[in-house]
């Protein structure tokens, strides 16, 4: 049966080494040329005993799909050496971080030059069938041979936006496994991660993708390592790209969470383990039942009650598209995290963060504040709400003829200032800094405040918006997430509960059998 209709994502980026030509090995072997002739160099000179540079102990782990330099730097750290960075332009023979990688460069370039690159045909075939459907098509590499090694192979044409090492050079963009240049790929083709799929072969790779809340991470498991990408964020590794196509990959965007049965072993499987908790909570909608008016969400005794008890024994972060203030003001429990405008200014125990970029708009934001204000703060059952960092135009009790016109002047505010971009939420439009900033990326800065990797904690998410979805796709893979809602629905959440009377439940549930089980 054929696929027909629109597809639910937009864009897919690809890695290059290792997902559409054959290069990797041909990288791993001009690594290894470089780094053996360096530590032979040192024994002859310092008697240090050479061990040689091997395939799965030092390249995979150290180097593999990391930007240059950083592969250089890591590789030398992890044997305990460690010598000046030096200069992209240090000559091959300098012993320094950039000359050995420059090394390894002048190497590589060798070898492609003599013998020429090679592609898999099924990648190839893949994106021509994506391309067909109208998909957006990018190229992601830490690479700065991207260019020469697409034009050897004659394929150059087929991706709308090339994000590599000397794009990432010129721009400042991170390397992985930050999500820097799978974001700006998706962005070249005016594409947003969340309707976008990334598609790798190293571990740092699908970490960069799931750090970019991606709606699907496609690992390519070359080197037969499908536990070790799948443990590091793919949603999915498969041994070669024939085997998924668009049917597949449409099914994985429409999948919808399962119910959660606070009955059921999985509960004490999730929440019991000898992982350390920590729990993530959205506010209104997933604490506090949806109102008509922002004011009336008021937590209820039972669930402060609820939520206390359980930051007594597990870390708490209160994460809501409400201001800060606001939402520790109504909430009122010491020790917990509260991360107030979605992420954007967080506070708790011994920690504080402003998001500085988010910070540089406020004046921006004030001002359209105001033209929102006087234009509709006189329309009957529009809420015009000031968030600092962003303005939310509440529409739940305005008449429906209204709507358009709202959606229109929002939509037209946003096209007029690049610094801005629009969100929708239930009943409300929301504009918010155009930053690469979220909820998601709210709970990855707590966590790593608090010094927490994903393998070390169990940790879970409770949302229940579109604001949630950021949280949701960059946990998946690495914890829990359970949606609020009445009933499934398309989410990237892993579970979902009814009503906030069953988050009250499952907190209780938790705590009884924390206390039954110590």
């Amino acid at each position: 049966m054929k696929d027909i209709g629109k597809l639910p994502f937009d864009a897919v980026i690809f890695d290059l080494d290792g997902v559409v030509t054959k290069t990797a090995l041909v990288h791993a072997g001009a690594w290894k040329a470089a780094f053996d002739e360096y530590m032979k160099m040192r024994e002859e000179r310092d008697g240090e005993p050479f061990k040689e540079f091997t395939h799965n102990d030092d390249y995979l782990p150290y180097v593999d799909g990391k930007p240059r330099y950083e592969g250089v730097k890591s590789f030398l750290e992890s044997r305990n050496i460690h010598i000046p960075y030096g200069d992209p332009s240090d000559p091959p023979e300098k012993e320094t971080v950039c000359g050995i990688g420059n090394r390894k460069n002048f190497k590589f370039r060798e070898v492609l030059a003599k013998e020429g690159a090679e592609v898999f045909g099924s990648t190839v075939d893949f994106i021509k069938a994506l391309k067909k459907r109208g998909v957006r098509i990018g190229v992601a590499s830490s690479s700065k041979n991207c260019k020469p090694i697409l034009e050897s192979v004659k394929l150059e044409d087929l991706f709308e936006t090339r994000v590599d090492g000397v794009v990432s050079a010129d721009m400042g963009l991170k390397g992985k496994p930050e999500a820097d240049i799978f974001v700006m790929a998706a962005k070249n083709v005016d594409a947003d991660p969340a309707h976008s799929i990334v598609v790798e072969d190293a571990v740092s790779g699908v970490q960069a993708g799931r750090n970019g809340a991606f709606g699907l991470v496609i690992g390519v498991a070359r080197e037969d390592n499908e536990e070790e990408l799948l443990a590091n964020g793919a949603d999915i590794a498969v041994r070669d790209l024939s085997e998924i196509d668009i049917s597949w990959i449409r099914k994985w965007f429409n999948r919808k969470p399962k119910r959660l049965n606070l009955h059921h072993k999985i509960t004490e499987d999730i929440f019991l383990g000898s992982k350390r908790s920590v729990f993530f909570l959205d506010y209104d909608g997933s604490l506090t039942p949806i109102v008509k008016r922002p004011e009336l969400a008021v937590l209820s005794g039972k669930m402060r009650d609820a939520i206390k008890k359980l930051s007594e024994k597990h870390t708490v972060a209160i994460v809501s598209g409400r201001m800060r203030e606001d939402v520790q003001k109504l909430v009122s429990i010491e020790g917990v995290f509260y991360a107030g405008s979605h992420g954007f200014d967080i506070q708790g125990p011994g920690f504080s963060l402003i998001q500085p970029e988010a910070e540089e708009t406020i004046p921006l934001i004030t001002r359209v504040t105001g033209a929102l204000k006087e234009e509709f703060g006189n329309v009957e059952g529009v809420l015009i709400e000031d968030k600092k960092f962003s303005v939310a135009v509440h529409y739940r009790l305005a008449r429906a003829k209204e709507i358009p016109r709202i959606r229109n002047r929002v939509n037209e505010i946003v096209e007029r200032n690049r610094k801005l971009r629009f969100m929708s939420g239930k009943k409300v439009f929301e504009i918010i800094p155009d930053i690469r900033w979220s909820k998601g990326m709210a709970m990855r800065w707590i966590l790593k405040a608090l010094n927490i990797g994903w393998a070390d904690a169990s940790v879970v998410y409770i949302g229940d918006d579109v604001t949630d979805e950021d949280a949701f796709r960059m946990l998946r893979t690495r914890g829990t997430s359970i949606l609020v809602s009445k009933k499934a629905k398309v989410s990237a959440a892993n579970f979902y509960l009814t009503s906030p009377q069953e988050v009250k439940n499952l907190f209780e549930k938790i705590t009884e059998l924390r206390e039954h089980f110590t």
